[in-house]
């Protein structure tokens, strides 16, 4: 029997993308969702100050569908910019989701910077619509190039170089990126977290 999560996502990649690291962890005993999916198309005010808060909020919106509902926020910290875009790295330059201008803002910011090491963070969240809680975050650290390299992926991707593979994570296969991004190391902790909480609930 499938277990159906729905992802408080419209991110048709991001879902494929979770989707496929869930299945990876879990089994194909997961299907997951998006908001529009199951007739939730009410905005979510992402309030929180941490990724971990977001994803909480994003979690519990989502299990109103009736199912197990994921939050997922992340984002990208640039040392030399204190941490941001931070939570904010989707809107960063004003617009939520426009890749280019977010991208192209980071850009600027960081013109005459010298450090520009970075991690992207994703914390996940899975809210029953009980109210138990499993959460979980991962990262992965690397550097800012001065100009994007690779068509893969989305968001900052191509502007994030992981110096272990000479690449940025717009250049990685998917299967590349999975195995080391920010995302695939917060799904690995949350797969053995969630699957206990779900024997726990079968029992």
């Amino acid at each position: 029997m499938k277990t159906v999560i729905v992802l408080a996502s419209r991110n048709r990649k991001k879902v494929g993308e979770l989707q496929t690291l869930l299945r990876q962890y879990l089994g194909d005993t997961i299907e997951l969702k998006s908001l529009d999916d199951v007739g939730l198309f009410d905005e979510i005010e992402e309030t929180g100050a941490t990724f971990a808060e977001n994803a909480r909020i994003k979690a519990k919106a989502a299990a109103k569908s009736g199912y197990i509902g994921l939050g997922d926020d992340s984002g990208l910290t640039v040392t030399a910019l204190d941490m941001a875009p931070g939570v904010y790295s989707a809107r960063y330059a004003g617009e939520h989701g426009n890749d280019a201008k977010n991208n192209a803002l980071l850009l600027r910011n960081l013109t005459g910077k010298k450090d520009r090491s970075a991690a992207f963070v994703c914390a996940l969240a899975a809210v029953w619509p009980d109210g138990r809680v499993v959460e979980t975050e991962g990262r992965v650290e690397g550097v800012i190039l001065t100009a994007p390299r690779g068509e893969n992926g989305f968001g900052y991707d191509p502007l994030f170089y992981y110096p272990p593979f000479g690449k940025t994570m717009a250049e990685m296969t998917a299967a590349e990126k999975n195995g080391v991004s920010h995302r695939g190391d917060a799904v690995r902790r949350f797969a053995a977290l969630f699957d206990a909480a779900r024997k726990e609930r079968t029992c």
